[in-house]
């Protein structure tokens, strides 16, 4: 299957299982007339390969344009994880020379053993790409942003699955880090 294949089946699956549209109070406290539950598609055995997929390739495209090397990508729990994961295996499965790595960001630290705010592959001494699943106001992404570099990580961009198109692109961009998103709000409604 082609990628563009891939991106096109990606879209009618966040359509069908992710989206809904009706009267809505998002996590931002906003109402809204657009819901998308990522999760519902991230954790369906074909959304997660097609994810990674879609999600790989736009990284590796982002990675050459900056001229970086990403070591890990991550982002907040729960949204980023089966993102995180579905594109680490897929830049394994691909064979690429450096495979991509993966990382949580915790809410709050760990309250036991060493108290950490970071689990899995992080690689503060490479660039390292902040994941999210939707993107309504940036809330999300500005405070994993926020934990990776209190962590010594340095944010080369953030690689989202769905921009709503109400501010949030802006407010990350504006806070001086890139969005790269996958699909936005005209694309799935």
């Amino acid at each position: 299957m082609s990628l563009q294949q891939d991106r096109e089946e990606l879209r009618q699956l966040l359509r069908t299982k992710s989206v809904k549209t009706g009267k809505f109070t998002l996590a931002s406290g906003k109402e809204s007339d657009l819901y998308v539950d990522c999760r519902v598609t991230t954790l369906d055995s074909r959304g997660a390969v097609l994810v990674g997929r879609v999600l790989h390739d736009l990284l590796r495209q982002e990675e050459a344009k900056r001229g970086l090397s990403i070591g890990s990508l991550g982002g907040l729990t729960m949204g980023a994880d089966p993102i995180t994961l579905a594109v680490a295996m897929s830049s394994s499965m691909a064979g690429d020379a450096k495979p991509v790595q993966a990382f949580v960001v915790r809410k709050e630290p760990k309250g036991h053993g060493r108290g950490k705010r970071i689990e899995g592959n992080f690689t503060p001494d490479e660039p390292v790409v902040v994941v999210d699943d939707v993107v309504t106001t940036g809330g999300s992404t500005l405070k994993a942003i926020e934990a990776i570099q209190d962590e010594g990580g340095k944010i080369a961009f953030a690689l989202i699955l769905v921009d709503r198109d109400e501010g949030g692109r802006e407010n990350i961009e504006s806070a001086g880090y890139p969005v790269v998103a996958a699909f936005t709000r005209a694309d799935l409604v």
